[in-house]
């Protein structure tokens, strides 16, 4: 923590996954710091960290770029040029995967032929012979590194880690060892930031591991949610960290009485769960294991790094519509982008006491002028705020920022 200090602080912004919604918020969260903190430059920053999805963000911005032109690349591209991200990358079926594993079904089979008969097992035991044919991806990410490898070739970026101004660490897991890969760290610098990025968002089931150097690497989530203590651990004086996956909480008034558009554009109402179906239940039980273990990482950086504030913006867990969002939507990124937004600048507003005390000991302040301005938007708002709702949501505002303000925060000596 900065105490009289003249030299700049050490700030480092840590991003978590959440597929192409999670980085839709990342953006859209990231626009509306962007705007809202003086005294900060997000393409400056002394280490960018990032975990799947997040890897995206972070590679985007350790080259230079803002949070402003990866929204205009990233989100508000309607003509299929997008140079940061195109869905349709991930979505090519697995072929190689396909082939390799087609491959071993002769012999596998025969395998299990002969265990199932001369063998005498069970039919159970010969079936488990062909385990290994099955492919371990759908869907080939392979032009996540091409792609990429593009854009950071251009003038003024890198797909260098070694060659980058400032530091950028992407977290992927060794498939062999369940052990964090810190890429971008000394020892793990020599691969491509491209390469690292399509190994830290390699969802297992979903992708096929990534090979490097002889060894296979999936997702980063797998081990943390935000590996933050990569940062931590490098020394900083503030640590920003965005999730964008939380589980939801339907049991809320302003959750279970609000109705919202689906990806279908139909209007859905969430009053329970279960009331979803399979999937409903397997995105809560996936968010809620990945939030668990962040918060208990988040109180254990507390007590482990006294000396360091940590800032966590995440989405409201009372609001369905980034619930009802499909993980892997894009289709409505525009407006999901802009709801990110402006409930970022909400958070700000009703955390405004909380804040400007922990942000001002680096030299950041809040522009008030800009929160309270209710006609910014990031895209464009589907609907003007009327005069009684503004009313309301400034109100709630003051009673959130109330409630911060007096909720104790102890620190560790």
């Amino acid at each position: 923590m900065k105490t009289g200090n003249t030299s700049a602080p050490r700030i480092a912004l840590a991003l978590a996954g959440g597929g192409p919604l999670g980085a839709i918020y990342e953006i859209g969260a990231l626009c509306a710091l962007e705007e809202a903190l003086e005294g900060i430059d997000f393409t400056r920053l002394h280490h960018y960290l990032g975990v799947s999805a997040g890897g995206f963000i972070a590679a985007g911005l350790a080259n230079g770029m803002s949070p402003r032109q990866l929204c205009t690349s990233f989100i508000e591209s309607d003509d299929g040029a997008s140079e940061v991200f195109d869905p349709a990358w991930l979505m090519v079926p697995a072929y190689g995967e396909f082939a390799r594993r087609a491959l071993m079904v002769p012999r596998l089979a025969a395998s299990a032929l002969w265990r199932g008969t001369l063998g005498r097992k069970s039919l159970t035991q010969s079936i488990e012979r062909l385990g290994p044919a099955l492919p371990t991806g759908i869907f080939s990410n392979d032009q996540v590194d091409r792609r990429l490898a593009r854009l950071f070739s251009r003038e003024g970026r890198t797909n260098d880690f070694r060659r980058l101004r400032t530091q950028l660490t992407l977290v992927a897991t060794d498939l062999d060892t369940g052990e964090a890969a810190p890429f971008g760290r000394p020892g793990w610098d020599h691969v491509t930031i491209s390469k690292a990025v399509q190994a830290s968002s390699a969802l297992p089931g979903l992708f096929p591991p990534v090979e490097i150097d002889g060894h296979f690497f999936v997702d980063g989530a797998l081990k943390k949610t935000l590996h933050a203590s990569v940062a931590l651990d490098a020394g900083v004086d503030l640590l920003l960290c965005l999730n964008p996956l939380v589980p939801f909480n339907s049991t809320e008034p302003a959750a279970g009485k609000v109705m919202q558009r689906g990806l279908s554009g139909e209007r859905q109402r969430i009053p329970r769960i279960v009331d979803g179906g399979l999937p409903a239940v397997l995105s809560q039980t996936f968010r809620s294991m990945i939030h668990s273990r962040m918060e208990l990482g988040m109180k254990q950086y507390e007590r482990a790094y006294p000396q360091t504030d940590i800032i966590l913006i995440e989405a409201d867990r009372r609001d369905p519509e980034l619930y009802l969002a499909n993980t892997f939507s894009y289709g409505r990124r525009k407006q999901l982008a802009e709801h990110a937004y402006q409930q970022t600048r909400s958070m700000l507003r009703s955390r405004r006491t909380t804040l400007a005390a922990k942000l001002g000991r680096h030299g950041i302040h809040l522009r008030a002028q800009v929160l309270d301005d209710p006609r910014r938007q990031l895209v464009a708002r589907s609907r003007p705020l009327t005069r009684l709702g503004g009313a309301i949501e400034s109100l709630q505002e003051v009673i959130e920022d109330l409630g911060h303000a007096v909720q104790p925060h102890p620190r560790a000596p």
